[in-house]
């Protein structure tokens, strides 16, 4: 048994993980702002995601939206830790 381990992630895992995690927690801010839980983050939320609001349409818009930015962001952790990981 070697002292030395390999570790890599593979970065379309991880933005997937990522994308979905993050998204489903931004429909969830959309679902409770229609129950008056949530409403600042959920205005937060619209200033960032274009067309995001407590609307069903304006939910499925923003978790599309946060989908892309969790992968964007998911994928390029992933990526920088393999560069940084590499010997």
């Amino acid at each position: 048994m070697t002292s030395e381990s390999s570790s890599h992630l593979d970065p379309s895992a991880m933005g997937m993980a990522c994308g979905l995690f993050w998204s489903f927690g931004v429909a969830v801010i959309g679902l409770t702002a229609r129950r008056g839980w949530g409403q600042r983050w959920e205005q937060l939320f619209a200033d960032i995601y274009r067309g995001y609001s407590e609307t069903r349409s304006g939910i499925v818009i923003g978790a599309v939206w946060a989908l892309l930015d969790g992968f964007t962001t998911g994928y390029t952790v992933a990526w920088l830790y393999n560069r940084f990981s590499s010997e």
